[in-house]
């Protein structure tokens, strides 16, 4: 009988083509399964909570998959930090219950987004913030962060190729943000959203538009209207992959 294994994993997404396999190109999904088939000899293709563009980071994405191999999750916790790049680690490795599924059971994510605001950014942080010294209402900025929280359809705020419901088809992109707020923490403004789920690219989207209300081209009205509108042209161009991690998935 299989088990099915849970896996804790962070990453530092900057040189990979993002969670998902692709063809020639380097994954993190693609990693984490070249790894394990390199010490099971088991092919699996690893399920993860959410699937990261490209140049995004996680601190703790979490995923599953069933094993045939007896070996403890002691010994492959070891084994697969062996094998991996330095840029992607294991954290934790445990058995779940049979019907336990990264995606499937999630029931919250956590995404933070982090803006340099400093004249000269750090070059060891050059990729893992985006970098704007220009002028930027704060306050404003903040005061909007709060009018996305509540069910909407967010449609205004995800990718051109919205997810789809698998019974009909048509797209359903309404989702619950618990919580969303800016923060200053010494030289940098920290965006951080909880939700029950996030479009393609939401919350780059969502920053991207905060970003203009912060330099005075959009207001809260304006905020709300685009919201209702559910366009994505609507919305503000998408801000840049290097701020975004993924923080945390609960279950």
């Amino acid at each position: 009988m299989p088990r099915n294994l849970k896996i804790t994993l962070a990453y530092d997404g900057h040189d990979f083509a993002g969670w998902q396999v692709q063809p020639g190109r380097a994954t993190i999904q693609g990693s984490l399964a070249a790894a394990i088939e390199r010490v099971t000899g088991e092919k699996v293709l690893p399920q993860g909570s959410g699937r990261t563009d490209a140049g995004v980071h996680a601190l703790a994405q979490v995923s599953t998959f069933a094993l045939e191999c007896p070996i403890p999750v002691t010994n492959l916790h070891i084994a697969l930090n062996d094998k991996l790049p330095e840029s992607i680690r294991v954290l934790e490795v445990e058995e779940a219950h049979a019907e336990f599924h990264a995606r499937k059971s999630a029931k919250a994510k956590t995404y933070r987004y982090r803006i340099y605001r400093d004249q000269i950014c750090p070059p060891f942080l050059a990729r893992y913030v985006y970098h704007h010294p220009y002028p930027l209402n704060e306050e404003h900025m903040i005061d909007a962060a709060g009018l996305v929280a509540g069910e909407h359809d967010f449609t205004s705020f995800a990718a051109v190729d919205p997810e789809k419901n698998k019974g009909d088809g048509e797209p359903n992109n309404v989702r619950t943000i618990f919580s969303s707020h800016f923060g200053r923490e010494s030289s940098e403004l920290v965006y951080t959203v909880r939700g029950n789920g996030f479009l393609h690219h939401m919350v780059r989207n969502l920053v991207g538009t905060f970003l203009m209300v912060g330099k005075g081209s959009l207001g809260s009205d304006d905020l709300r209207r685009i919201l209702e509108l559910r366009d994505r042209s609507a919305a503000a161009a998408t801000a840049p992959a290097s701020g975004l991690f993924l923080v945390s998935v609960e279950y």
